[in-house]
């Protein structure tokens, strides 16, 4: 439960400091990067064995890195902007829904059942990232507004299905914190790439306030996905359990320092989402 604990508290972190980036105007691409390069040096740091080029390589969760480290840096992107653009909780909400993604991959890949508060719960989830998507001027949604939270719900899903899948499968114990950190690594050499490539036209540069933003990041971003590794290897609990605490608090800690840090306006319908989101949560996950 402590590791829970601690993805919950490091998993909030992540969109806190999203929002301070906007605040204080740091590019969020280059400290995304430099969040990377940090989260793989505090991966290396804290394992205890050795660490190979050749036994990365060799290791069986070496094709999943790749795919990983891809959706890490662009859904991390997405992520940032969401938080930015519409709000903590809209991002919180739509990145936490996306439990019904592992949920529908354990129905057709490991041929368990829906119970019908699960197939209630999926809908309640869809219900709830349109409620708390931003609402257009007058009563209706402006479409555009809701490709972000979208791409983020999609992508927050695919990641923690693959990941549970590589914990399962591939990733022992005593991986855990070289497993992570490869993913971080090849998520900061993409985000490099494409920093370059986005840059080749103006001069790139980065300040003291984008290397601490993105050190700070690294972090917790580091911590966020060791915890919630370590989490779904406890074996005293299941892990939809592990889905519904973990995505639960979330949303819930989110919504709180949203009103608390930056006085985010959360409207009737908003609230009614995220209400719905955290009984879609607990229906899709727990019955």
């Amino acid at each position: 439960m402590t590791d829970l604990f601690l993805s919950i508290l490091a998993s909030t972190g992540l969109f806190v400091i999203f929002k301070y980036f906007q605040r204080h105007s740091i590019n969020t691409l280059h400290a995304i990067v430099i969040n990377y390069f940090t989260a793989a040096s505090v991966g290396y740091l804290t394992h205890s064995g050795d660490v190979t080029i050749q036994g990365h390589l060799n290791a069986p969760w070496i094709t999943g890195v790749f795919i990983l480290g891809f959706l890490f840096i662009s859904v991390f992107n997405v992520m940032g902007l969401t938080s930015q653009r519409h709000g903590l909780s809209v991002a919180s909400v739509a990145g936490k829904m996306s439990v019904i993604i592992p949920i529908l991959f354990s129905v057709f890949f490991y041929r368990e059942s829906l119970s019908i508060f699960q197939i209630l719960g999926i809908v309640l989830a869809l219900v709830s990232v349109y409620l708390t998507a931003p609402k257009a001027e007058g009563s209706y949604i402006v479409s555009h507004n809701l490709l972000l939270p979208i791409l983020l719900f999609v992508g927050s899903g695919v990641i923690d299905t693959f990941l549970k899948y590589l914990e399962t499968t591939t990733v022992s114990e005593n991986d855990v914190a070289v497993f992570s950190a490869a993913i971080f690594l090849w998520a900061g050499v993409l985000g490099l790439v494409l920093s370059l490539f986005l840059s080749k036209n103006h001069k790139f540069s980065i300040n003291l306030k984008t290397v601490l933003g993105g050190i700070t990041l690294g972090v917790v971003n580091y911590f966020s996905l060791f915890y919630l590794i370590r989490a779904f290897q406890y074996r005293g609990m299941e892990s939809a359990a592990v889905f519904t605490i973990n995505n639960v608090g979330i949303v819930g800690l989110t919504t709180v320092l949203g009103l608390a840090l930056f006085q985010e306006k959360l409207s009737r319908s908003n609230w009614t989402g995220i209400v719905l989101a955290a009984l879609a949560i607990v229906m899709v996950s727990m019955f």
